[in-house]
């Protein structure tokens, strides 16, 4: 069982990583089309596992267990943004 230290240690190493992907700033469009596609929209572990067309068992979405989930799933939003309000672009293919 992880202790309230531990976990304060580690919110404490990733607090650089956190400020660098919140300061990045999109302003080309190839970076934000490379984002789009990069960071997924939905999570790609969540699935329902079937046999013989009968669902066995539910796998929940785990991408919020990663501690850095808020931040990579702002800048794909920043991304989005940039490429419809700046760039005029349809971004519906990414959603």
């Amino acid at each position: 069982m992880t202790s309230f230290t531990q976990i304060r240690t580690q919110n404490n190493l990733l607090h650089p990583i956190r400020q660098w992907l919140d300061s990045i700033e999109i302003h080309n469009p190839k970076l934000a089309h490379s984002l789009c596609k990069l960071i997924p929209a939905q999570c790609p572990f969540e699935r329902d596992i079937t046999m013989f067309g009968r669902k066995l068992f539910h796998i929940p979405p785990m991408c919020k267990l990663n501690p850095l989930y808020e931040e990579v799933v702002s800048l794909r939003f920043r991304a989005l943004c940039y490429l419809a309000d700046e760039c005029g672009e349809d971004v519906t293919a990414y959603c």
